[in-house]
């Protein structure tokens, strides 16, 4: 279980950090969501007591800098080229493992783990990004830790990667791992997250499950089908404070109303329905509802 309650940080005038508390359940993987310059970052090199600032994050009731071996514990990974650009991957590995009392032979486990064995023997400078990333994983993994804090490990990998990434963390949350990820790819988070913690200039927006947050931040809507849609929408707008919007050739948007209600509502005016199913908004879609006011770098609109 990670703990952080009432994280602070400010740089000058701006505040960074605003006052942010949340749990990281094990079991599951919470996704760190927010837009450019959100504050993702600093609040995870807080968490790790590598910035100053305010606050506490503890990790089964122990701030990061009191655990003895935090290699065996926790594996972070906050930047994607995190390693010596002249010492080979698997030297990388091994002396990190040295200095964490882990055996070598773990180094060659976790570089096959991650795809990374028949280049074991090169040096990182060479490695794109997508390679850095597996070796930045590879590092996370070297303790066999319960907990992982990843940001953006998902940043330069090809479908393929991202594809790995998602069942690898997934099934490390399934053995019973707290995972903490950050990402901007939200479709890949949408099939990932368990649970969301987002943020916005520092401050908390939403902490809870994901499909809660999809529900508080976006309208469901349901889609039907029928001979006579102009007859059904008068009764749809006649059973209560619904929108209902007609699309053609027979179909109806409507807005406010559950699916069965729907359907009630045709059955009670004899109206033959063809189609009825619920559309759901997506994450991408409530993340933007959720983070349009807290969005720092603003473009214009095209013309």
């Amino acid at each position: 279980m990670i703990t952080a309650t009432a994280l602070h940080k400010r740089y000058g005038d701006t505040v960074a950090v605003d006052d942010l508390s949340f749990e990281v359940r094990p079991g599951m993987v919470t996704g760190f969501l927010g837009p450019n310059g959100a504050g993702k970052s600093t609040t995870m090199r807080l968490m790790l007591d590598l910035d100053r600032g305010g606050g506490e994050t503890l990790f089964d009731g122990r701030r990061f800098t009191a655990i003895r071996h935090p290699t065996r514990e926790i594996g972070a990974v906050l930047e994607a080229k995190a390693f010596h650009p002249t010492r080979s991957a698997r030297n990388h590995l091994r002396m990190l493992a040295a200095g964490s009392g882990i055996a070598a032979s773990r180094a060659d486990e976790v570089l096959e783990f991650v795809g990374l064995a028949e280049v074991k023997r090169k040096k990182p400078r060479g490695f794109s990004l997508g390679m850095a990333q597996r070796l930045g994983l590879a590092q996370a993994l070297l303790g066999d830790p319960p907990t992982l804090i990843l940001d953006e490990p998902a940043n330069g990998l090809d479908p393929h990667g991202i594809h790995w990434l998602r069942d690898v963390l997934k099934s490390l949350a399934a053995e019973g791992r707290t995972i903490f990820v950050s990402s901007h790819l939200l479709s890949e988070m949408s099939l990932m997250a368990d649970e969301l913690v987002v943020i916005g200039r520092g401050a908390m927006i939403y902490n809870g499950d994901l499909e809660g947050f999809v529900r508080e931040f976006t309208r469901s809507t349901v889609l039907v089908r029928c001979p006579q849609a102009d007859r059904l929408a008068a009764a749809l707008r006649g059973a209560g404070d619904v929108t209902v919007d007609a699309l053609g050739d027979g179909a109806l948007r409507v807005s406010g109303m559950a699916m069965g209600d729907v359907g009630e509502v045709a059955y009670r005016n004899n109206i033959m329905v063809r189609e009825l199913t619920t559309q759901t908004a997506s994450l991408e879609a409530a993340f933007i509802t959720a983070t349009a006011a807290a969005e720092e770098y603003v473009a214009g609109g095209v013309e």
